[in-house]
């Protein structure tokens, strides 16, 4: 194994053990199981079955529902008999937080229960404990006396177990020893493995969820090496980023972290967090999946001898800085605007410039793109003072002001140019293209041969490799060996057709590499019968992303791709659960609400929970939090500490804001 994986190279499936649930099974190169979870009460067993049956229509493999006291684990008999009785075999899972006795019932009636480490045995008080080891221990004989039972009784009955760490629920035990920390997340989940392979329990799939994609990829991939390490064999794998939130937020910050783990072969089985209807999760899920139905082996990636960034914690590569791209500043943004033949100041509105002909003044929004790519004859008229166009050398060469305008090249192009700019230039290198049959680094070879390597130069890498993220690591992991410290832009083109589908691949393929601290900015485009499909689509009147032009949709969906990385923040973040049979308010409407009075608070971070279970803990790091206490009651965090309890839902939007003003972390819409 490689650090994490079977190959950074080369696609390849990790290898985990087999897993039974009912009639599916898991792991082991089985297909890679999608699933989802209801949001209904329990207790209401028709409206459970109901939505139950439109999650397994809609694609579900595994459906999961919440059993937060005895009451509803002993309801699940009838639901399970119910959906039995309409022909519906699907295996359902048991979610359970706080209460080992629900576990227990639950055990004995479905074919999977979910236990979150962090708090079946553990509280959690946010107390800071200092543990000798002989105490530790004891903690950890008390965890062993309250799960055994648990775990015999799965065993007993063959019902698998999902181990399901969340990092903002870990114990104050483990925080107290590992801090808020991938590592954490990882002990915290061994603990209870190792009492399970005591037992000689294997029926076992493991989570490592986190509402931020760094914390939850890094734990993943420690999870592997730690279980390799340890028992020289990896349990099932369930991928996850929770509280992802809705609509396009929610889809790229999931495929961000989902997606990075699958391109290495790592997962099992896959659940979209969203802030919607569950089915809506399905296609989401599956989206993502059959990206590696068919995927192989591709040769022409040089294998990594040694690995030169660590793939366990973020840390940012070193690049020079030139204008404004590489060094400590957060990446550019380039739109791709070579499809429009004669660029106007209005078709700029897209990509977050907005001019007023009366007065002659542009308005720039946070997500307002750095670089145009034109690829065409230069703009007529006079840009915003921000924005800088790229285009080819020969429209280069005839501009009258190269202040704002700089070249791009092919790497032959330019070792040979006769011309070139003093400040930007821009060269594309291929990385690894299924077209050539040679394993080596013909692009940067030209470049540096011809000696042009030099502080003007920002490498663009993109690859027509069928396994493209891979071959742009390879790449980038070449540059350090090589000690190349230019910056670097990724540019991905999109073959793809739905909206989602492209957000999927934009944000695999850019945010896998994002992720690992890898680049200096973000070109995306689509290949032109894609591009003509998404141009048809909003000419016949039909809804592709908002009705955007797809310059605007791919705009907003590279800062979305940004923002979810952490690498560039340039709006509001929302980190809200997907709701469940636990939520004590409309989840989605309140949801809907928070976003249309706080979507222009740029870099704030407001988590919205719809109860204790998904409160305090599972927001994590958000700066403020609306969670559920009670039927229509509202309690209000500034981080992770309680400001106000039992507000009336009918005013806690408002009691929020002012929150967020009596804090500074408000200022009014423009």
């Amino acid at each position: 194994m490689q650090a994490y994986c079977h190959s950074l190279t080369q696609y390849k499936r990790l290898i985990t053990r087999e897993v039974k649930i009912g009639d599916v099974l898991l792991g082991n190169g089985h297909p890679i199981r999608v699933q989802t979870m209801t949001t209904t009460d329990t207790m209401d067993t028709m409206a459970t079955v109901e939505q139950t049956i439109r999650c397994i229509e809609a694609g579900a493999e595994l459906v999961r529902i919440t059993a937060p006291s005895k009451k509803e684990a002993e309801n699940l008999q009838n639901i399970k008999d119910e959906l039995r009785k309409r022909g519906y075999s699907t295996p359902l899972v048991a979610d359970i937080h706080f209460t080992p006795n629900a576990a227990e019932i639950a055990a004995r009636i479905v074919e999977k229960v979910r236990v979150n480490p962090g708090n079946y045995v553990d509280k959690k008080k946010f107390e800071t404990i200092d543990y000798t080891d002989a105490e530790y221990q004891e903690e950890i004989e008390r965890i062993v006396e309250r799960f055994t039972p648990l775990v015999k009784i799965c065993k007993e009955h063959g019902t698998a177990m999902r181990i399901g760490t969340n990092h903002g629920s870990l114990s104050d035990r483990i925080m107290s020893r590992y801090g808020d920390t991938p590592m954490g997340m990882v002990e915290s989940a061994m603990e209870f493995l190792r009492i399970a392979r005591a037992e000689s329990f294997h029926n076992i799939v493991l989570s490592m969820k986190a509402s931020n994609p760094q914390v939850m990829v890094q734990a993943y991939r420690l999870l592997i090496q730690t279980m390799d390490q340890e028992f020289g064999e990896c349990y099932p794998l369930h991928l996850g980023v929770t509280e992802a939130g809705d609509g396009e937020d929610g889809r790229i910050k999931s495929a961000a972290g989902i997606g990075t783990l699958l391109e290495d072969g790592i997962g099992d089985t896959v659940r979209v967090s969203l802030t919607e209807d569950p089915e809506f999760e399905i296609p989401v899920c599956r989206d993502l999946v059959k990206r590696y139905t068919n995927r192989h082996e591709h040769l022409s990636i040089p294998a990594i001898e040694q690995l030169n960034y660590s793939p366990f914690q973020y840390k940012r590569r070193q690049s020079i800085a030139i204008e404004n791209i590489g060094g400590t500043q957060v990446p550019v943004v380039i739109a791709d605007m070579s499809r429009i033949d004669n660029l106007e100041p209005q078709d700029l509105q897209s990509v977050g410039y907005q001019y007023d002909a009366a007065t002659d003044k542009w308005s720039i929004s946070d997500a307002a793109a750095d670089y145009v790519f034109t690829g065409k004859a230069l703009p007529e008229f006079a840009l915003p003072g921000t924005l800088k166009i790229i285009t080819w050398p020969n429209y280069w060469e005839a501009a009258t002001d190269k202040t704002s305008c700089f070249p791009i090249f092919d790497a032959k192009g330019f070792a040979e140019a006769e011309q070139i700019s003093d400040r930007i230039n821009f060269v594309m290198v291929d990385c690894f293209s299924d077209e050539t049959s040679v394993n080596d680094f013909t692009d940067l070879d030209v470049i540096q041969d011809a000696g042009r390597l030099n502080e003007t130069v920002v490498l663009c890498l993109s690859s027509k490799n069928a396994h493209a993220m891979p071959a742009i690591r390879r790449m980038m992991v070449e540059l350090t060996t090589r000690k190349i410290g230019n910056p670097v832009v990724f540019v991905n083109d999109s073959n793809w057709r739905t909206a989602d589908e492209h957000l999927i691949h934009y944000a695999t393929e850019a945010g896998a590499l994002l992720l690992d601290g890898f680049g200096d900015g973000v070109c995306f485009g689509m290949t032109k019968e894609s591009y003509t499909a998404a141009t048809e689509l909003n000419a016949s009147g039909r809804n592709y992303v908002q009705n955007q032009t797809p310059e605007a949709f791919i705009n907003t969906t590279a800062f979305g791709i940004l923002q979810a990385t952490r690498t560039r923040i340039s709006k509001t973040e929302y980190i809200s659960c997907p709701s469940c049979g636990r939520t004590l308010f409309d989840l989605q409407e309140t949801t809907a609400k928070i976003r249309a009075v706080t979507n222009h608070l740029k870099g704030v971070k407001i988590a919205i929970m719809g109860c204790i279970v998904n409160g305090p803990g599972e927001m994590a790091d958000a700066d403020f939090g609306y969670v559920g206490s009670g039927v229509g009651k509202i309690t209000l965090y500034k981080g992770k500490e309680v400001v106000k309890r039992s507000v009336d839902s009918d005013v806690a939007v408002d009691e929020l804001i002012q929150l967020l003003k009596d804090n500074g972390a408000w200022v009014e819409p423009a």
